[in-house]
């Protein structure tokens, strides 16, 4: 069986170094767990955290996500509602982010651990 590609491991939320090991232990649609994460990966063993405070710079990433929201969101109301007032931009965009924000943090952690870490995949953790 192939490996799975970079691309396919971090839609699916998976371990930078085996791409099988789940990161996160509940589903994103859980909003009571949707931030708990394994300290380990089931699969390799790799801990996540691999320094102090590594998931600090994913607040960056998770910054950039939300402005693309806001451009995007704002865009699209100007195209498509005809420049609304204020209030509508600013209420929509909050919707938005509110919204989007379980997935916000799950994926600037993915992205943080698969391109800012230095875990780089190893197909002989590769179990199945």
């Amino acid at each position: 069986m192939a490996a799975p590609s970079k691309a396919e491991a971090i839609v699916k939320s998976r371990c930078p170094r085996c791409r099988q090991g789940k990161i996160f232990t509940h589903p994103a649609y859980n909003l009571r767990k949707f931030d708990s994460m394994y300290d380990d990966c089931p699969v390799c063993g790799l801990h996540y955290e691999v320094e102090v405070g590594l998931f600090y710079g994913a607040m960056y990433i998770s910054y950039g996500f939300s402005v693309a929201i806001v451009v995007i969101v704002g865009v699209l109301l100007y195209n498509l509602a005809g420049d609304p007032p204020t209030w509508v931009y600013i209420s929509t965009v909050a919707a938005v982010v509110v919204i989007a924000a379980p997935l916000l943090f799950r994926y600037s952690r993915v992205l943080m651990l698969h391109f800012f870490s230095g875990i780089d995949y190893n197909p002989s953790y590769n179990k199945l």
